[in-house]
C-alpha cells in the first residue's frame, strides 16, 4: 500500500494569479502596474506587452522591464515568454493583454478556424476542430499555474446582453448577460475556464477608472481592497505580504483603518472590519476595531481642525 503523509496546513509563499478586466478607458494597465509595484516591493517587475508598446507609456511612473510580444499570439508563445520572465527572477509578471491568447491574431479562435478549414469546413468537423487549440490552451494553463512569480492578467472586456422572459409580464426583455465569470454584463475576453483559475479578479469601468468591482474576491482577501477607491500600491503590498505568510486577517483590518485619510474612507474600512469580525464571531476584534476607529476619527478630526485653522 502506498504511504501518504499529511501535515498541518500553512499559508506560505502562495502564488497569486490576479485578473483585471475592463473596457477602453477603465484603467486596466495603470491599475495593474500600481498593484504590481506594491507586490514587487523594491524590485522591478516584468510586463509582457501585446498592445504595441502601450505599457511603455508608463515608463516614467513605474519601475519595470518590458517585453513586447508579437503575433502569432499562440498559447505556446505565452508559455515561453511568461516562463522566461519567471526564470529571470521577476517577483511579479504583468500580462497586458491576456485576451490576445484567445481572440488575437494566431490565438485560440484563429487556431480553431485553421483546423476547421484544414478538415474541409464540414459541419461534422466543427467539434473536432476545437481539439488541438483547446489542448494547447489547457497546456498553457497548466504551465501558468507552475510559475513562481505572482501574475497579474489584464483582460479586455465587452458587454453582453441576453433575452430573458419576465415571469410577471411574460414578455421578453433585454438584460445584461449574467455570468459567473463576469459582472453587470461585462465579460472578459478569454477562454471560458480561465477566470475560474484566478485567485481574485476585478471588473474596472470607464466611469470609475481603477475602482474595483469584484468578480471573484475570497473572504480572506477582502480587507486588502477598498471598493470605493482605486486599487493602489498599498493593496499590492498587503496582498503580497499575506501571500508570503504574514498579515493575519485582524492585522489587515488594522492596517486598513490606519491607512484611512478621510472620514468616509475610515467609515468604509470600519464597516469591512466589523463585518469580517462578525463573520468570524471574533468579539475581541470587534471591540478592538471600535477603539481603533474612534482613535483614528479623533486624529482625522484634529488634523482637519489644524489644517483649516479653526479654533
Amino acid at each position: 500500500m502506498t504511504n501518504y503523509t499529511f501535515r498541518p496546513a500553512q499559508r506560505k509563499d502562495v502564488n497569486l494569479l490576479i485578473g483585471v478586466a475592463g473596457g477602453t478607458g477603465s484603467g486596466k494597465t495603470f491599475t495593474a502596474m500600481r498593484l504590481a509595484t506594491g507586490m514587487a516591493g523594491a524590485k522591478r517587475f516584468a510586463v509582457i506587452d501585446t498592445e504595441s508598446g502601450r505599457a511603455s507609456h508608463y515608463a516614467d511612473q513605474f519601475r519595470f522591464d518590458v517585453c513586447e510580444l508579437r503575433s502569432p499570439f499562440t498559447p505556446q508563445a505565452y508559455v515561453d515568454v511568461i516562463h522566461a520572465a519567471d526564470d529571470a527572477g521577476y517577483p511579479v509578471i504583468v500580462v497586458d493583454s491576456m485576451s490576445h491568447e484567445y481572440a488575437g491574431e494566431g490565438g485560440v479562435l484563429d487556431m480553431q478556424e485553421e483546423e476547421f478549414a484544414r478538415m474541409g469546413s464540414r459541419e461534422t468537423s466543427k467539434v473536432a476542430s476545437w481539439i488541438k487549440p483547446k489542448t494547447e490552451h489547457k497546456r498553457f494553463m497548466q504551465r501558468l499555474l507552475q510559475v513562481q512569480a505572482h501574475i497579474i492578467l489584464c483582460f479586455r472586456a465587452e458587454q453582453k446582453i441576453e433575452m430573458v422572459r419576465n415571469p410577471e409580464t411574460k414578455r421578453m426583455e433585454i438584460l445584461p448577460k449574467k455570468s459567473l465569470t463576469g459582472l453587470e454584463g461585462w465579460l472578459p475576453i478569454t477562454e471560458k475556464s480561465v477566470p475560474f483559475e484566478l485567485t481574485a479578479s476585478f471588473l474596472l469601468t470607464a466611469d470609475a477608472p481603477g475602482i474595483p468591482k469584484p468578480i471573484k474576491l475570497p473572504e480572506q482577501l477582502r480587507p486588502f481592497f477598498q471598493l470605493d477607491r482605486p486599487i493602489d500600491e498599498a493593496a499590492g503590498r498587503s496582498i503580497a505580504e499575506w501571500a508570503a505568510g504574514g498579515t493575519d486577517l485582524r492585522q489587515a483590518h488594522r492596517t486598513a483603518l490606519d491607512a484611512a485619510t478621510t472620514l468616509p474612507e475610515l467609515a468604509a474600512a470600519f464597516a469591512a472590519a466589523q463585518s469580517a469580525a462578525r463573520d468570524a464571531k471574533d468579539h475581541a476584534a470587534m471591540v478592538e476595531f471600535v477603539r481603533l476607529k474612534d482613535e483614528k476619527k479623533a486624529a482625522l478630526e484634529a488634523g482637519y481642525v489644524t489644517s483649516t485653522g479653526a479654533a
